[in-house]
């Protein structure tokens, strides 16, 4: 009998094994077959039609010259990726977390400041950080460490209806190199005679706010890691630049992710600024093929650094401390997404996943004109920004300073005072710090 029980006890023990798996939790496994442990890599990420297909396809290349090298990766959002690391840290079961995983680049100095032992400091790893896009690698940079290795790319752009500024006497020409006054200024004008925006945003959001302070290279931190918002003039002028635009309708504001997409898909806007990863939304109108031109972003007038370029979101890989293989880890990270044109190649028109290494932008495949736009060569044409933008720092408590500022904006707009609505904010994120 005690036998029996013993059995019954060990099979029940080697399914729960079997069901929980590496990773743990409510992850679903890709379909990449297990090989050896010693060259097998464990892996978290989300989207399978974009973040999980770049590392399928990087797989295959590795593969090519390690073919007993093989990848376990599971699909797990980014909510249960944060869920999963707070659980994981508090209870100190470090051998519960992959070898690699996928970090948003607005939370990464975040979670390497407060869990110190979560990744693995990648500086003389032997990675080219020089290759890659200045403002895309300071996202993961830490006290002048190196903690990830770049992924895709959300470098700003300003996408137009040509027809629709044909109407009102404009070209893509005409939006390019300018700073916001002078964008205001046409956007009156295209108003006026076409009865559409330049652009629109959400409500809930100030990320426009941030694409303003990265294209001039400023903060919403200080060195100190305290909140720069009451002193920081530049951020008080891009709040009243929103004002301006909101004002005159220039800019539209709406509630939701779909209205937003809508107005330029179907809507009164005739262009949106934004990352690069918008192009994807643009593209679902079908209709509009051969109407729209990309060009870069306004600049800050009269601030000292200021540029036409800056930077929307993206993410980037990390090597956890728990990784049985360091070497084969970062080997295949600096041959795959540090080190191979093939792999842009071939996620680009797969996944529309546009590369911040920036050696990729010589391929030919980059250089490839697209109709959608007119026949511009939109990917050379990002590269190029993409190497231009300003590295700034998002701090510790980005999510929180981007919610006491979209506060603020809405309260503007409504006619609040900017000095007073500033004062409110930081003290809002410095409560939250705490």
């Amino acid at each position: 009998m005690k036998k029996k029980v013993l059995s019954i006890f060990l099979v029940m023990a080697l399914v729960l094994t079997m069901l929980t798996g590496c990773g743990g939790g409510s992850s679903t496994p890709s379909e990449s077959s297990s090989g050896d442990s010693e060259n097998t890599l464990t892996v978290w990420a989300w989207d399978k039609a974009f973040n999980i297909y770049a590392m399928e396809e990087a797989e295959k290349i590795y593969q090519a010259d390690h073919p007993e090298f093989d990848l376990e990766i599971s699909e797990v959002s980014w909510n249960d990726v944060q869920t999963k690391l707070g659980t994981i840290v508090g209870s100190g079961q470090y051998d519960q977390l992959p070898d690699i995983l996928l970090m948003q680049d607005f939370a990464y100095q975040k979670y390497v400041i407060t869990y110190p032992d979560l990744f693995l400091d990648l500086t003389d790893s032997g990675v080219d950080y020089s290759q890659f896009a200045a403002g895309k690698v300071s996202a993961s940079v830490v006290d002048g460490k190196n903690y990830g290795v770049p992924f895709d790319n959300g470098t700003g752009i300003a996408a137009y209806r040509t027809d629709i500024l044909e109407q009102a006497g404009y070209t893509i020409e005409d939006l390019t190199d300018i700073d916001w006054n002078r964008f205001i200024e046409i956007g009156k004008d295209v108003y006026a005679k076409t009865g559409y925006s330049l652009m629109s945003v959400q409500a809930a959001s100030s990320d426009i706010i941030y694409q303003m302070l990265q294209s001039a290279g400023v903060s919403t931190w200080n060195e100190d890691g305290s909140v720069n918002f009451t002193d920081n003039e530049v951020l008080k002028q891009c709040i009243e630049i929103y004002k301006e635009m909101a004002d005159a309708n220039v800019m539209q504001i709406v509630n939701s992710w779909d209205e937003y997409i809508a107005t330029f898909t179907s809507g009164k806007a005739c262009g949106t600024l934004n990352g690069c990863w918008i192009m994807a939304s643009i593209q679902t109108a079908e209709d509009t093929a051969g109407k729209w031109a990309i060009t870069n972003y306004p600049s800050l007038p009269g601030v000292a650094g200021a540029t036409n370029y800056t930077n929307q979101g993206g993410s980037t890989w990390a090597v956890t401390q728990n990784c049985k293989n360091v070497d084969l880890a970062i080997d295949f990270l600096n041959s795959t997404f540090a080190g191979s044109t093939e792999l842009y190649d071939t996620i680009l028109p797969g996944a529309g996943a546009l590369a911040t290494w920036l050696p990729a932008s010589e391929s030919d495949v980059y250089a490839e004109p697209q109709e959608f736009y007119g026949g511009q060569q939109v990917y050379t044409l990002l590269s190029d920004y993409s190497s231009k933008v300003p590295a700034v720092n998002l701090g510790v408590y980005y999510t929180e300073a981007n919610t006491a500022l979209y506060t603020l904006l809405a309260n503007v707009v409504a006619g609040a005072d900017i000095d007073s609505e500033l004062q409110t904010a930081k003290e809002t994120v410095e409560f939250k710090m705490q």
